[in-house]
C-alpha cells in the first residue's frame, strides 16, 4: 500500500554495484534503517525534527515564571498558554489536511517560516518591549509553527514508509518527537539559565528551530511536486473533513487521540499541587518522579510500535494503552493518598503509567491503513484529536474545585475505558491481518 512516494525514492546505492553478493555498505545501512521503519530518503528528518523540537520546548518549563518576574499577571500568562493551546489544535489538524495538497514538505517550511518570523516579533517587540498585546498576537501566531513541522513530517512517515514495519517507523517517530520537546529541551534549559539566564535562552530556541528547518530544506526531497494551486489547497482540508463522515472509523481514531493525552494535560494542571500539598512531597521530589515518567514514555513511544508489530496494533493500544491507563490513572492517585509520600513506590508507578501513556503511539499507524488512499487526511484528524486533547485536558481539570481531585481521577480512568472499548472498532478485517502477518516474517529476518 505504501508504493508511490518509496518508487519514487528508489535506493541507487540498494542496486548491488558489482556482484548480487557485494552490496555496498550503504545499501546494507539504508536496509537496515528501512526494515526499522525509518525510510533512508527521509531518516535525517528524524534527526531535524529532534533539533526543532528542542527549540520548541525550551521555553515550557520556565516562560510562565518568567513572564510573571517580568511584571505580566497570571491572567494574562494563563490568557497567553489558552490562545496558544487553541491556535496548535487548529494548526494540527491543517498540518495533514494540507500536506495532502502541498506535499509534507511544503507544510514543514511553511511552519518553520511561521515560527521564526514570530518568535523574533514575540521577542523583541513583545517580551522585550513589555507589550502584551504584541506578545498575545506573536505567541498565538506562531502555534501555527511547531504543529506545521512536526505533524508534517508525521505525514511524510506515513506515506513513505512500508505497511508491515509502520508501527515501527511511527514508533521512531514519536520516540524522536518527544525526546527533544520534553526530555532534551528540558536538561538543556535548566543547565544553561544559570549561565546566560532566560532571555538568552529564548533566543537559543530560536537557533536550534533554524538548525532543524535548514535541515529539512537542503536534505529532504519533497515527495509531492504537483503545481500548489488553491483548488488543491481547499480540495485537501474539504477532505481531511469530510473523511468521518466517508469512513467513520478515522472518526473513531481521532476520539481516541483525544482520550490518549488527556490524563497528562490534566494532571498537569492539578496533580502537581494535590501531591505537594496534601500528599506531602516536596516540589523537587515531585518534579523528578514526573519527569522519570516522560523518560519512561519516551522509551514506550518507540517500544510500543515494536510490539505492535509483533502481537497486534490494536491489541497493543486496547491492552498496554488503554487498560494500562486506566488502572495507573487510580494508582498514581490512591496509592500515594494512602501510604503518604513514598517516593520510590509513587516513582515506579508513574514509570509504568508513562510506558502506557506511550503505547497509544500505534494509532498513528493504525487510522492511515483505515483510509489507504486519503492518509494524509486521516492523520488531520489524529492531529486534531492531539490538539483538542492539550484543550480539553485542562478543562477537565477545572473539575477538580467543584468535584475534588478523586471524583475528576476517576472522570479521567473511565474515559480510558471508553477508548478501550472503541479501540477494536478499528480492528482490520481478518485477511487484512493476515496479510499483514505473512509480511512481517520476512522483514524480521531481514532485519
Amino acid at each position: 500500500m505504501y508504493t508511490t512516494s518509496r518508487n519514487l525514492y528508489a535506493l541507487n546505492e540498494e542496486t548491488p554495484m558489482v556482484t548480487p553478493a557485494s552490496p555496498p555498505a550503504e545499501g546494507r545501512f539504508a536496509r537496515l534503517l528501512s526494515s526499522q521503519g525509518i525510510s533512508r530518503p527521509i531518516a535525517w528528518g528524524f534527526v531535524a525534527l529532534t533539533i526543532f523540537m528542542i527549540g520548541d520546548g525550551i521555553e515550557a518549563g520556565f516562560l510562565s515564571p518568567y513572564l510573571d518576574e517580568r511584571g505580566f499577571d497570571g491572567g494574562q500568562i494563563a490568557l497567553l498558554w489558552s490562545v496558544y493551546g487553541i491556535v496548535v489544535a487548529v494548526a494540527a489538524w491543517l498540518s495533514g489536511a494540507l500536506a495532502e495538497a502541498w506535499g509534507p514538505k511544503r507544510v514543514m517550511m511553511l511552519g518553520f517560516g511561521i515560527w521564526v518570523v514570530f518568535e523574533v516579533l514575540f521577542l523583541v517587540f513583545g517580551v522585550m518591549a513589555g507589550n502584551f498585546e504584541i506578545m498575545l498576537l506573536a505567541f498565538g501566531i506562531r502555534g501555527l509553527g511547531y504543529p506545521m513541522f512536526a505533524y508534517g513530517f508525521l505525514v511524510w512517515v506515513t506515506i513513505d514508509t512500508d505497511e508491515q514495519v509502520m508501527g515501527r517507523a511511527v514508533g521512531w517517530y514519536w520516540f524522536f518527537s518527544t525526546l527533544g520537546l520534553g526530555v532534551l529541551s528540558s536538561y538543556f534549559a535548566g543547565a544553561v539559565i544559570p549561565i546566560i539566564g532566560e532571555l538568552a535562552t529564548l533566543w537559543m530556541a530560536l537557533a536550534f528551530v533554524v538548525v532543524g528547518g535548514v535541515m529539512v530544506l537542503v536534505l529532504l526531497r519533497n515527495p509531492v511536486t504537483k503545481k500548489v494551486t488553491v483548488a488543491s489547497s481547499v480540495k485537501g482540508v474539504v477532505s481531511s473533513l469530510t473523511i468521518v463522515a466517508t469512513n467513520p472509523k478515522v472518526g473513531v481514531g481521532g476520539v481516541i487521540r483525544i482520550i490518549n493525552t488527556l490524563s497528562f494535560y490534566a494532571f498537569v494542571v492539578f496533580l502537581t499541587t494535590y501531591m505537594v500539598r496534601d500528599v506531602g512531597f516536596d516540589l523537587a521530589q515531585w518534579q523528578i518522579i514526573w519527569g522519570t515518567m516522560l523518560a519512561a514514555n519516551v522509551a514506550a513511544n518507540l517500544l510500543s510500535g515494536y510490539l505492535a508489530d509483533w502481537i497486534g496494533r490494536v491489541n497493543v493500544v486496547a491492552w498496554a494503552g488503554g487498560i494500562g491507563c486506566f488502572v495507573t490513572v487510580l494508582a498514581l492517585f490512591y496509592v500515594p493518598t494512602l501510604i503518604g509520600p513514598n517516593f520510590l513506590v509513587t516513582i515506579a508507578i508513574a514509570i509504568v503509567y508513562g510506558l502506557a501513556l506511550g503505547m497509544f503511539v500505534p494509532l498513528s499507524a493504525i487510522v492511515p491503513l483505515l483510509a489507504p488512499k486519503n492518509k494524509a487526511a486521516a492523520v488531520a484528524i489524529l492531529n486534531l484529536g492531539a490538539g483538542l486533547s492539550q484543550f480539553i485536558g485542562p478543562v477537565i481539570a477545572g473539575l477538580a474545585a467543584p468535584i475534588g481531585v478523586e471524583g475528576t481521577v476517576w472522570i479521567i480512568a473511565v474515559l480510558y475505558l471508553v477508548g478501550f472499548g472503541l479501540t477494536f472498532l478499528l480492528k482490520a478485517p481478518k485477511e487484512a491481518d493476515d496479510v499483514v502477518s505473512a509480511n512481517l516474517a520476512p522483514s524480521a529476518v531481514a532485519a
